[in-house]
């Protein structure tokens, strides 16, 4: 009992099989998203700094839309607003699954990546802080550089050529729900003025009905879109940012599996939506905002002005500091042991990663400079070079490890039994054993022949010509 007692966690260890195969079919899609997210960032950049810059400029700022109904908006407004509730709507069936069926469920194994998450937001809003107070700027942008792009990281490994063992992508997956979960709090309450009662009330009741259908078990998009697209449409007029309505639905929706299902409702939606989210609503939202003017002025300009310095230090030094700082002190008071086949290098590593800030970076700059388009622009360039250079480092300690990582991953996707499981989740199981003494007696029976083959010839060769 006492040996029980002193046994401490690992940190990092083997995930469960189906854990394992669902952040691997997620962060595929992800990654495929990630890569498109670039492309749209750079085609962005090309765009609006061009001779063609006029034609984004009148694209992004063309309104179009019912004015009656208070949705009379721009482009980029279009973008920021609705498509990104696409996002967020993904992003809370994420939170909801994790809170019930994946790392979050555990208080024990929450402990980690919760407290990574909430010092990897806490820091960087600390260095902004620090940056803007001396040297005299405007504290709005504090909560810019807290937020990770999970995909944009992705996209980064994928671009690099890195594979990160599954328990280190499984850590980065979680510290960004909760990173997302944080954001969404940060834009409902700091982010939330002029509220309009009775718009919020009929959003409210909205998602009380979106609620009793799910649980009524009512099927069929024709219902869920239209009273989505409503309810998105009162959340927005009520003065709450919109994208919350996103979160709202998502929670909702149920995301454990009864026996007879072979995907919970939320899984099965999220698998359908996700690929709509990661392939075309957050690209053409990045292709929409992060078109801002870069010179050599305006390059040098970011880390001159306190405001934009801020942004890159948060991304850059915070996210890093805040991230793994808080997984190590966890780790220490938790008595977590960190998994023997990995380093602390590793996990520094992807601290670094975490400082890639994009989708939800430019969306809260917009939020609190939309008031000061100039300012704006500069922090959304402020977002770009951070990222850049945290991408940048994060690339170059991956690769250090990267034979490390590429081994790791390998033995855990050896399947020598060719069953369809790692062979690492079969060790247990006596039919796996049974399987592979079948195939290497086989192969050792293969071997004696070639063997006995290969010794005639060799008598048959001593005789003369």
């Amino acid at each position: 009992m006492a040996a029980h007692k002193n046994r401490r966690s690992v940190f990092l260890g083997r995930l469960p099989l189906p854990e394992r195969t669902f952040i691997t079919n997620a962060l595929r899609t992800e990654t495929v998203g990630g890569v498109l997210l670039l492309a749209a960032a750079v085609a962005a950049l090309i765009w609006a700094n061009t001779p063609l810059r006029d034609s984004y400029t009148r694209i992004r700022d063309f309104h179009l839309g019912p004015g009656s109904l208070g949705l009379h908006l721009s482009v980029q407004h279009w973008a920021a607003e609705g498509l990104l509730a696409v996002f967020f709507f993904v992003a809370g069936i994420e939170l909801k699954r994790e809170l019930v069926a994946g790392e979050l469920r555990d208080p024990k194994a929450a402990i980690l990546p919760v407290v990574a998450a909430v010092c990897g937001m806490a820091t960087p809003a600390l260095v902004y802080f620090s940056v803007v107070s001396s040297g005299g700027g405007s504290l709005r942008g504090w909560a810019v550089p807290t937020a990770t792009d999970i995909a944009f990281a992705l996209a980064v490994l994928a671009v690099i050529g890195t594979a990160l063992p599954s328990a280190l992508r499984a850590f980065l997956l979680t510290l960004a729900v909760v990173d997302d979960l944080f954001a969404i709090l940060i834009i409902a309450i700091f982010f939330t003025s002029g509220l309009n009662f009775a718009a919020l009330g009929f959003a409210v009741l909205g998602l009380g009905v979106f609620w009793l259908l799910l649980r009524k078990g009512v099927r069929g998009w024709y219902v869920y879109v239209p009273l989505a697209v409503v309810i998105w449409a009162l959340m927005y007029n009520s003065g709450v940012h919109s994208t919350i309505a996103g979160v709202a639905m998502g929670l909702m929706l149920r995301c454990v599996r009864r026996t007879d299902e072979r995907r919970s409702p939320g899984e099965h939606i999220e698998h359908l939506v996700r690929p709509l989210s990661a392939g075309l609503a957050v690209p053409l939202f990045a292709l929409f905002s992060a078109g801002v003017t870069i010179s050599g002025g305006a390059l040098s300009d970011i880390f001159r002005k306190p405001e934009t310095l801020g942004v890159v230090l948060g991304l850059v030094l915070g996210k890093t500091i805040g991230v793994f700082g808080g997984t190590w002190l966890a780790a220490r008071f938790t008595r977590a042991e960190l998994n023997p086949d990995l380093k602390w290098p590793d996990v520094f590593a992807v601290a670094s990663l975490s400082g890639i800030g994009f989708t939800v970076s430019l969306l809260i700059g917009e939020l609190a400079f939309g008031d000061n388009p100039l300012l704006g622009d500069e922090i959304k360039a402020a977002v770009l070079v951070g990222s850049l250079i945290a991408a940048v480092c994060a690339a170059i300690l991956l690769k250090l490890r990267d034979n490390k990582y590429k081994k790791l991953c390998a033995d855990e996707d050896r399947d020598d039994d060719q069953d369809g499981i790692p062979d690492v989740y079969a060790q247990s199981d006596p039919e796996y054993h049974l399987r592979m003494a079948a195939i290497l007696e086989a192969k050792a029976a293969e071997h004696r022949r070639l063997a006995e083959v290969a010794s005639g010839r060799t008598t048959g060769d001593d005789g003369p010509a």
